[in-house]
């Protein structure tokens, strides 16, 4: 099983740092962030080795592959949340 990052405290730290860049995001970037999907390869590659992963059929490199992705789409979600919540408080 791969761990994910938002299993360590690595994902906080991050939140953390990440505070400061959401209070300076205009409503208009906050917006875009909060759309940002991935491109159709990256999706399709991803969906290819979690289904690799669910099946125990990983090579290590696809492991390190899969785990890169995996803490990308963490990192992303963090951002995306960060965006939400400056969203939030403009609207308040």
């Amino acid at each position: 099983r791969i761990p994910l990052m938002s299993q360590t405290p690595t994902l906080d730290v991050l939140s953390r740092f990440l505070d400061p860049v959401a209070d300076c995001l205009t409503p208009d970037v906050a917006r875009r962030i909060v759309a940002l999907r991935l491109d159709d390869q990256v999706q399709n590659r991803l969906d290819e080795l979690a289904e690799k992963s669910s099946a125990g059929t990983l090579t290590e490199a696809e492991r390190q592959e899969y785990q890169a992705y995996v803490e990308g789409l963490d990192l992303m979600g963090l951002i995306k949340a960060k965006a939400r919540q400056s969203l939030a408080r403009r609207a308040s």
